[in-house]
Parts: C-alpha cells; sequence; structure tokens
C-alpha cells in the first residue's frame, strides 16, 4: 500500500517559500484608516516581504503595497502580519493581479540564480 501524497495548497507553498535578500522602494496605504508610510524591503518571497520603516502600521491592517524597483512596480492588496517596534513589518500578499505576479516571479527567479 502506497500512500497517495497530498496536492498542496498554492497559498501555503507562497506563504513557507524562501525568502530572499531584495531592496525595493515600499509604499503602503492602510484601507482602513486612510494611513499611509513607506519604507525599504530588505526580503521578499512569492509570499510577501519584510519592510523597514520608521512608522509600521498594525498587525491585521489590510493594506495597498506598491514596492518599486528600476526594473518596474509590484502592486498588491496584502496583510500586516507581524511588526517589529523601530524596524518593520512582515507583509503577506493576499491578492496579486497578473502583471504584477509575473513582476514578482520574474524577480525570485532573478534572486534565486544569484543565491
Amino acid at each position: 500500500h502506497i500512500a497517495k501524497e497530498r496536492p498542496r495548497s498554492n497559498l501555503r507553498d507562497r506563504r513557507y517559500a524562501i525568502r530572499f535578500p531584495f531592496a525595493a522602494d515600499a509604499e503602503f496605504l492602510n484601507l482602513e484608516s486612510g494611513a499611509q508610510t513607506d519604507g525599504v524591503t530588505s526580503d521578499i518571497s512569492l509570499g510577501g516581504c519584510f519592510v523597514c520603516t520608521s512608522k509600521p502600521l498594525t498587525v491585521g491592517a489590510r493594506v495597498r503595497v506598491t514596492l518599486t524597483r528600476k526594473d518596474g512596480k509590484f502592486e498588491a492588496l496584502a496583510m500586516v502580519r507581524i511588526v517589529k517596534p523601530r524596524v518593520g513589518m512582515g507583509i503577506e500578499f493576499l491578492d496579486v493581479d497578473r502583471t504584477s505576479m509575473n513582476l514578482l516571479e520574474r524577480w525570485i527567479e532573478q534572486l534565486r540564480r544569484k543565491a
């Protein structure tokens, strides 16, 4: 009797994906309060990123995130999952349009090749 492998969820795979060092300018708009903050990413994966900020948002805040580099602009709806005072925020990507996902996948592939 051979056990069948269960199909894995894409979301679960993305959540636990390898994170790569990555620098991009980041802007956040809190969808509930309208508060804006910015910062710089320190790492990224297909499921999210960590952003160094001076004014972190609260855990659970839903945000529109924009990551900008010279080679493109990534936009997504996201949620703040971790807040480290005076350090930054861990962000989980929730909804990414196809164009932004293609850019994110290209960034990750470039980082994989360098690793």
